[in-house]
């Protein structure tokens, strides 16, 4: 049991997200399917706070003394990076934040990915959907890595 408080755990952290949470549980023998399902849960726990509360902690930040400077340049990073990409991927926005996440590089997991979804003022639903289908790609990855099977089917090809 501690084992598995400690995959949630570690699945909820920042840059870390599933694909640590993967890493520990190959580490310690714990079996794939239990471990994916209790990190999967872990990293998509805060993913509904992000969403509706960074769009607004950048908007409201942006006129403080101290901090407004830098919310201002989330903010205006944030949309202006934005704006490209729904350019570039229009109808396929959201396949496009699910490749984001699925990547399995720190950095590209469900925090930075509902993020993202968030100053783009993208559809709930259908984030969420993305972000938890490139949580389990990831966490899947990572887990064939770890595993050797990677290596193995590109020795074999």
């Amino acid at each position: 049991m501690k084992k598995y408080i400690w995959i949630f755990l570690i699945a909820m952290l920042p840059l870390i997200e599933i694909r640590g949470a993967v890493i520990y549980a190959g580490a310690h023998s714990v079996p794939l399917l239990p471990s994916m399902i209790v990190g999967i849960i872990g990293n998509m726990l805060p993913v509904p706070l992000i969403f509706y509360f960074a769009r607004k902690i950048l908007i409201w930040g942006q006129d403080k003394k101290y901090i407004g400077k830098i919310f201002s340049f989330f903010l205006k990073r944030g949309e202006a990076g934005g704006e490209k990409l729904m350019k570039k991927a229009g109808h396929g926005l959201y396949a496009a934040l699910f490749l984001f996440v699925a990547i399995p590089l720190p950095g590209t997991g469900a925090w930075t990915g509902t993020l993202a979804a968030s100053i783009l003022n993208m559809d709930f639903k259908k984030s969420i959907a993305a972000v938890i289908s490139g949580v389990v790609v990831a966490g899947l990855l990572i887990y064939l890595a770890t595993t050797g099977l990677i290596s193995a089917w590109f020795a074999v090809t």
